[in-house]
Order: C-alpha cells, then structure tokens, then sequence
C-alpha cells in the first residue's frame, strides 16, 4: 500500500499542521512508522497530549486502506512535500500544506500563475475588468488562480477557460465537495483544463474557518495576486496578506472612492500595491513578455552525449547523484558539473540530498539507445 496513506491519515488529524509534519518525518523517517509509534515517541516527535491522544483515537477509529481506495477511486491525486510534482512555488513559502489534494492536473507551465481575487458581490465594471483581465493573461499562456467563490472568482476562471487557457481553483473544503454548489459544472471544466486544489482532506465541508488559511494556497501558487474588487473586510484582502508575507507581487484595480467594492483595493494602493491601470502591466512587471523563452527553455534537447546519458536515467521519481554515476559510469566530476549545468537549463532538478529529478518534457522524453 502505497505511503502516501499514512500522510492523509495525520492529515486527518485535528492539530498536526506543517511543523508538527516535519517534526514526525525527522523523528521517524517515514509516517508510516510514525503511525506505528507509541506514545511516548509520539511524544518525542513534538506532538503535545492531546494530539498524540488523537493520534490513538484516530489508528482505532479510522480504516486507512478504506480511506485510500476511497481517494483513489474518486480519481484524486496525493502531492506532498516528498513529489517531485508537488508544486515548486508554494513549497517556497512559509508551512506549506503537507498534502495537497488535486483533482484535474497540477503541470510545470502553471509554475507561471496569477492569482485574480476580489468580492462576492462583483459590480459591471469588476466583471469587466476581471473578464478583459483572465483572458489575457490565459491567452498569454498564463494560468489563472482563484478561489471558485462566487463573484470575482467565479468569473476569472470562467474567462480564462473561455479563451482556451489554463486555471486553478484552490478550495476551502475537500476536493470533492464543490461549494458553492452551482459551480459543480464550472469545476468539471476546470479539472479538463487545469485543477481543483485543497489542503483539507475528501469529504471536509465548506466551513467558514477553512476559507482564511486557504488564500495562503492562492498566493502562494502565484507570481502575482491582483485584487479586483474587495470591500473592507474582503477576504481577498487576507489572500493579498499572505502574497506581501510570501514576497508575491500586489496589484489592486483602482476604483471609485464612494464605492463600496473599491474600499479595500483602494485602500491596497494607498498601503503601496501597484495601481492596476492597463492590462499590460503585470506582464512587464513580472517580465511575462519572456514567458515564451522560459517555457522552451525547459524544453531544451540535450546538447551532448553525458546530458543525453544523465537523462536517460533521470525521470520523475528522486535519484542520488550516486547511484546516477553508477548507472552512467562516468566520473563523478563530470556527473556533477553537467548536472549543475542541466539544472540552469531548467532540464534537471535538485530536490534536496543531492537527489535529482528531470523537470516537464524533459522527464521521460529525450532518451537514447543503450
């Protein structure tokens, strides 16, 4: 059975969050031993009393073979910290979640993202902006991020898969209870032509609580957050929070100073977000206008024979430079100095202990006759 099981099954569990993650895996290598553990290790690993009691409650009360095949068979995918998929930007930031739950499909290309945040209660001129704003930015090959909330949300993902482009909806309940519930067709789309993405575990409903600690998700899938309309206490205010903490670029959509929507944008720019005033503005803020020459970039052929050998074994699953000499039988001086030069190429790269995996069509795709 795969790991991955025993990552959902503390994920389950009320009050084991990022650092309590780390501090199992360091103490017992895997979770699967940290499952196993008793109490007293537990203990050891950081947990308090109360949560190494639910950890007991949880081994005698939840079947996590059921809770697998369950997962499986509702055709969600498992990423977590240990995936070379496992989505590069927000590993950067500060606790990213542990798990994350895709339905649809998390690609390399969506490395290049834009969050579109803002109200509920979206006026024409927001519609008009977040419209004209998803449109270019998917037609420009840049995917859009979101919340799937009703109001701005809803339209920024309906404009970017309009156009043919690609968009991510981060909820705040599980994967597979859609809320609203209107917008269960909308995340069909989304799941063809991008993903459906939560921290939260199959089957958590839509509480009020989930949706703060979800925007950090937002953000940090992105470049960039823009925030189209947001009245004073809009929660697309929090999402724009978590982008200054995570060093993500702020962008507000002025508007009326009587305007109620506009509050919190306006107030954004004041605070020192960039004035969105041309839909050109964050493709040269974030230097998109290359976003052609950094895609082709990963797409790069080998320019010798070593990169060719080094990538005939390298694929999507973590190898040590080690065992890669061993399987190329090269020097290992060579092995290394082409590794770093293939990681600046955007064709290899490093996932920590120096272990390597080939990144996008490089995985898998450029290989030579033994």
């Amino acid at each position: 059975m795969d790991d991955k099981k025993y990552w959902v099954g503390f994920n389950l569990i009320k009050g084991i969050g990022a650092v309590r993650m780390q501090g199992l895996v360091a103490r017992f290598g895997d979770l699967e031993s940290a499952w196993r553990a008793d109490p007293l290790s537990l203990a050891e690993s950081g947990l308090g009393a109360k949560v190494v009691e639910r950890v007991l409650v949880a081994r005698q009360k939840v079947d996590l073979d059921q809770v697998w095949d369950k997962i499986q068979s509702q055709g969600i995918k498992i990423l977590t910290w240990q995936d070379s998929e496992y989505p590069v930007r927000l590993k950067e930031i500060d606790q990213p979640p542990p798990v994350l739950y895709v339905r649809g499909e998390y690609l390399t290309d969506d490395l290049f993202a834009v969050a579109i945040v803002g109200t509920r209660r979206i006026t024409p001129y927001g519609r008009q902006v977040t419209e004209e704003l998803a449109s270019f930015l998917a037609s420009n090959g840049i995917t859009v991020v979101s919340g799937l909330a009703r109001g701005v949300d809803a339209v920024a993902h309906q404009s970017a898969l309009k156009v043919g482009g690609r968009t991510i909806g981060v909820l705040g309940s599980g994967v597979d209870v859609i809320y609203p519930p209107e917008h269960a067709k909308l995340a069909e789309q989304m799941m063809e032509r991008g993903a459906v993405i939560s921290d939260y575990a199959p089957g958590t409903p839509p509480d009020a609580s989930n949706f703060p600690p979800r925007n950090r998700i937002i953000s940090g899938l992105s470049l960039a957050v823009v925030v189209i309309e947001a009245g004073e206490t809009s929660g697309a205010l929090i999402t724009a929070e978590f982008a200054a903490e995570q060093g993500r670029e702020i962008f507000a959509v002025p508007g009326g100073i009587f305007a109620p929507q506009s509050k919190g944008a306006n107030r954004l720019i004041q605070n020192g977000a960039q004035p969105l005033l041309k839909m050109d503005d964050i493709m040269q803020a974030l230097d998109f206008t290359r976003i052609g020459e950094y895609k082709s970039a990963r797409k790069v052929l080998p320019t010798d024979e070593t990169e060719a050998r080094l990538l005939d074994v390298i694929g999507s699953e973590p190898l040590h430079v080690d065992e890669i000499r061993n399987q190329v039988d090269l020097p290992i001086e060579r092995v290394s100095a082409t590794l770093a030069l293939m990681e600046l190429k955007g064709m290899v790269r490093q996932v920590g202990g120096m272990n390597y995996v080939a990144v996008g069509e490089s995985a898998g795709e450029y290989r030579v006759d033994k």
